[in-house]
């Protein structure tokens, strides 16, 4: 290692000797601490603390020195961010979601929205369900109640709507209006008056009808072919008995008869009559 020199400017002779012994200490420290940095981190302070009194006689005074071979300066301290403050209001940077700031678009909406939509048409369906089949079940109800209604009304109209007895005709016909509604009770009364009374007249016509009854009692022969809540069709077995000064005694007639039933505000009527 070359001998360090040092040189102070503006001074003499006897300046310079009190230097030259503790400038070399002071380097030979420094060079220690150079060779050995990782097991003696006192060093520096020590080269400090031996430096200190010179440079306090040494005040106002340059000095030179040559630093020596395999000196390193001591590293910097790192600087640190400043963190920020949280009482300067500053806000966090906002975070990126890749759309550039763009709103998202219809198909990125839906997405994000898909569960609620799913639910809320399984819930739409739901209701509609539910809705058409409590509106199916009410109207079973009450095309059931119709069907007794409506039947037991249609045995009771066809043994008066199908006879008549020349002998009190008006009231016979006006008996059996009186369970007819709409067209088909117009159309009764025009053909009652312009054809059946006057054959029944002039031929003394008795006609007598009878819903089939079972051999053995019960309920006469009469069974339900559709059904709705306001209108049911009904099929009857019907026999008629007809006497007349065209038949020796009596005609006996098997018939079977539809007979559609309508409800109107004074109950079950009968809206068309066909001879099957």
């Amino acid at each position: 290692m070359a001998n360090p020199t040092s040189r102070v400017r503006g001074a003499g002779g006897p300046a310079r000797r009190a230097l030259s012994a503790p400038a070399r200490r002071t380097l030979t420290a420094a060079a220690r601490a150079a060779a050995k940095r990782a097991g003696r981190s006192d060093v520096p302070q020590r080269r400090e603390s031996v430096a200190a009194p010179q440079e306090e006689r040494l005040s106002g005074r340059t000095v030179v020195i040559d630093v020596p071979d395999g000196w390193d300066d001591p590293p910097e301290p790192a600087l640190e961010s400043p963190e920020p403050d949280e009482s300067d209001g500053a806000a966090e940077p906002a975070k990126s979601d890749g759309s550039g700031g763009r709103p998202p678009g219809p198909v990125a909406w839906l997405r994000g929205r898909l569960p609620a939509v799913v639910l809320s048409l399984v819930l739409v369906l739901a209701l509609a369900a539910v809705a058409v089949l409590g509106r199916q079940y009410g109207q079973g109800r009450r095309a059931e109640a119709a069907r007794g209604e409506a039947l037991a009304a249609a045995r009771k109209a066809a043994p008066v709507v199908l006879s008549y007895d020349y002998r009190r005709l008006d009231r016979d016909f006006a008996r059996a209006r009186g369970h007819l509604t709409g067209k088909f009770r117009d159309e009764y009364g025009k053909t009652t008056k312009s054809v059946v009374a006057p054959t029944a007249e002039k031929y003394r016509g008795v006609v007598k009808a009878t819903v089939v009854a079972p051999p053995g009692g019960g309920s006469p022969a009469a069974s339900v072919v559709s059904a709705s809540p306001d209108r049911v069709v009904v099929l009857l077995f019907v026999n008629q008995v007809t006497k007349s000064t065209q038949v020796s005694g009596s005609r006996l007639d098997l018939n079977r008869v539809r007979m559609t039933m309508s409800r109107t505000s004074e109950g079950w009527k009968v809206s068309a009559v066909d001879a099957l």
